[in-house]
């Protein structure tokens, strides 16, 4: 799942974006309003969290661009101010929760794993595929209850067929989300990534359709 990280403090930055990794996610980062703004119009998400009070161009005025140009992407907002107006703003601008800062880490992973969930109709962090179960809340896999070692980049393309499952996922839709935007999305590479998934769980878990991509038929 692919996600923007709209925040202009370095470090936070390298905190959520180390956190969010090791999750399966992978996460751009701009740190002013400009550039959020024509990332989030742009570029495909799963999800994005926007600071309120960042350079150039404030969250909210950002938030209610995209939501007046048809943007429906999932929005985690932060804020440092603690009036609650501000809250109750951005709320009313369209987002789909908040954090005051400072914030705790996990609680941060967790919120944004349940905005993913509820977008992808899955109501349980453990997805379940037969014999194969992940994790979403650290990334862990398992096959008939064998810890099973993938690579960050095996683990998006499972998490984003297993969130979406029982829809037909374009290799390019799936190159998309499972690549940084400076990142080198060749969309020939996923079938190696599926053919890598097939041999460490299970041959029949990802159906191929021939031609158009890639889908898991049940969760």
């Amino acid at each position: 799942m692919r996600i923007l990280l709209a925040e202009d403090e370095p470090h936070l930055c390298g905190q959520v974006k180390k956190l969010l990794n090791a999750e399966g996610r992978v996460v751009d980062i701009v740190n002013n309003g400009v550039d959020a703004l024509h990332m989030g119009t742009t570029e495909s998400y799963d999800m994005i969290i926007l600071d309120l009070g960042l350079p150039q161009r404030d969250g909210t005025s950002v938030l209610r661009e995209w939501r007046n140009a048809g943007i429906k992407t999932p929005v985690l907002i932060l804020t440092a101010r603690d009036g609650w107006s501000e809250r109750v703003d951005g709320l009313d601008a369209g987002a789909d929760d908040y954090m005051t800062k400072p914030f705790h880490l996990p609680e941060l992973a967790a919120r944004v794993r349940a905005i993913l969930r509820r977008q992808s109709g899955q109501l349980n962090p453990v997805i379940e595929m037969g014999n194969v179960v992940l994790d979403t809340r650290n990334g862990r896999v398992t096959a008939d209850g064998v810890p099973v070692n993938l690579t960050a980049q095996e683990i998006a393309v499972l998490t984003y067929l297993a969130h979406n499952a029982g829809r037909m996922i374009p290799r390019t839709e799936l190159s998309e989300h499972i690549y940084e935007y400076d990142g080198d999305r060749d969309s020939n590479t996923i079938a190696v990534f599926i053919n890598r998934l097939r041999k460490k769980l299970r041959h029949d878990l990802i159906t191929t359709v021939r031609g158009r991509g890639y889908m898991i038929d049940t969760v």
